[in-house]
């Protein structure tokens, strides 16, 4: 009989499986932000309608919540979030947080062509540089790996980068607080 270390006996996931893992995280993420950016649409659609027919929400109206298409919006708006919760439980966030800026590009597609806002140049440059960050950060995301023990997290926690990043939020929190 041998003993076997922690070591050996931790779990493997096969290559295979955190592709396919990874591939629902990703498709769960897309799914999210296209109905978090849809949803702010037909929000607003909906807060359109209501003001047309009694006080706008802006000036303290409540006819939003009689209208159903401003419900159909926080619906669509629920359901992108739990889609987005889902998605971290299959890929790492350094995969599905990125995607969530989709959610933007989807919202302000939206808008031009139903809401008739216009999209400026600079607001088109902004739209790709989206897709492109968002694409470079999938692409080149870093394999996730578990951690075993509290033992590894405190030497994570105690790395020089993330000590010198933890000082400056902290300085800059003091500074800005008096």
């Amino acid at each position: 009989m041998t003993y076997d270390s922690p070591e050996s006996t931790k779990s493997q996931v096969e290559p295979g499986k955190m592709y396919s893992s990874n591939l629902t995280g990703f498709i769960l993420a897309l799914v999210s932000s296209t109905f978090i950016g849809t949803s702010f649409i037909i929000k607003k659609k909906g807060l359109r309608k209501a003001g047309v027919s009694g006080p706008r929400a802006s000036v303290g109206g409540y006819g939003y919540l009689l209208e159903p298409l401003w419900w159909i919006g926080m619906i669509s708006m629920i359901v992108g979030e739990i889609a987005n919760f889902v998605a971290y439980v299959y890929a790492p966030a350094v995969l599905v947080t990125p995607l969530g800026a989709l959610s933007i590009i989807v919202s302000a597609v939206l808008a031009h062509f139903l809401l008739g806002e216009k999209l400026q140049k600079m607001g088109v440059l902004g739209c790709l540089l989206c897709i492109v960050g968002s694409t470079v950060i999938v692409l080149h995301a870093p394999e996730e790996r578990s951690i075993n023990s509290v033992k590894e997290i405190w030497e994570l926690a105690i790395q020089p980068g993330r000590t010198l990043s933890c000082l400056a939020v902290l300085i800059s929190c003091f500074y800005l607080s008096s």
